[in-house]
């Protein structure tokens, strides 16, 4: 099933989200945690001295988090229904970085942080490290009994047209500015050869056609490094350019048909798409795309969020207490 036919579904779940943002706030820990941001903080940056792509990481991991039944740590739960065992999930890391923030809070302020407010923290703050923007991030989430296998065929895939990602990300509450700022997020990471391979070997099921949309120059450069018939699980840099920071040449690319996965280029190269525009504003002010980058992913982590006496505060995010 792809991420398309779940809309109707997500659309019940965007109706919740407006009644559940009023109960985060950015002061949620002020008194039982007050140290919670600078101790995720440092649980981070001893985790770059060991993985350099440990940011792009952790953002994903909220990414794919929130796009499944909202922003409720479902993500992180172990087992044989679990969601991280899911084709879309196959390819997320940073897992241990997890446990090791939540060991950390736990020895600060016992039973107090969710797994769910710490992906939210922690993808904020791996951007902030990045070279990115800082936000002040809602919290107050809860963390899922459950996990939701059946709710992965929601996250986007690197293949799907504009106007299903459009649709998707709309019925998340999510607009255009949106989709264009948190696709954003791939100026920094990488992806494997097999998100893309399509786009150079096998565009539209043709076999032999290179997507049209691809420069070139750089579809002769990934020829190279994903070669047919090679490792498909070979990482690839997102950005060609400055993959390990957050900035804004990720739409610079764009603008140059270097774009890697075919979801990026389409932001660009549909015309009459309304994201053109916003690609081109991006593109020519950082300062702009950082703002509405900000706002985009405090709108994402506000997705039917669990509060109150829903849900539980895990000991242990890969297992229910």
């Amino acid at each position: 099933m792809s991420s398309f036919q779940m809309i109707t579904t997500l659309f019940l779940l965007a109706v919740m989200v407006g009644a559940s943002n009023a109960q985060l706030s950015a002061t949620y820990y002020a008194k039982t945690c007050p140290n919670v941001s600078s101790i995720v903080r440092s649980v981070l940056q001893q985790a770059e001295q060991n993985d350099i792509w440990i940011f792009p990481k952790l953002v994903r991991l909220h990414f794919h988090d929130c796009f499944v039944h909202g922003c409720d740590a479902s993500l992180l739960l172990n087992g044989t229904d679990s969601e991280k065992t899911a084709t879309p999930n196959l390819s997320t890391d940073g897992y241990a970085v997890i446990d090791d923030i939540k060991i950390a809070l736990e020895k600060a302020c016992p039973r107090v942080v969710s797994c769910a407010d710490i992906l939210a923290l922690a993808a904020q703050i791996s951007v902030s490290l990045g070279g990115g923007p800082t936000w002040k991030v809602p919290l107050g989430r809860r963390d899922s009994r459950t996990a939701h296998r059946e709710g992965t065929a929601t996250i986007p895939n690197g293949n799907e047209s504009l106007a299903n990602i459009a649709t998707l990300f709309k019925s998340m509450g999510l607009d255009s500015t949106d989709l264009v700022a948190l696709s954003g997020v791939h100026t920094f990471g990488r992806a494997r050869c097999a998100a893309f391979m399509d786009r150079l070997y096998n565009f539209n099921n043709v076999s032999g056609k290179i997507d049209p949309t691809l420069n070139g120059t750089y579809a002769k450069t990934l020829g190279q490094l994903c070669p047919k018939g090679g490792d498909v699980t070979s990482l690839i840099d997102l950005d060609e350019q400055t993959s390990l920071t957050f900035d804004n040449k990720y739409f610079l690319n764009l603008q140059n048909r270097r774009g890697l996965l075919q979801t990026d280029q389409e932001l660009f190269s549909t015309k009459g798409a309304e994201t053109v525009a916003i690609v081109n504003r991006f593109a020519s002010s950082q300062s702009q795309f950082f703002n509405s980058f900000a706002k985009a992913m405090i709108k994402m982590g506000n997705i039917n969020p669990l509060t109150g006496t829903n849900g539980e505060i895990r000991l242990d995010c890969r297992k229910i207490n």
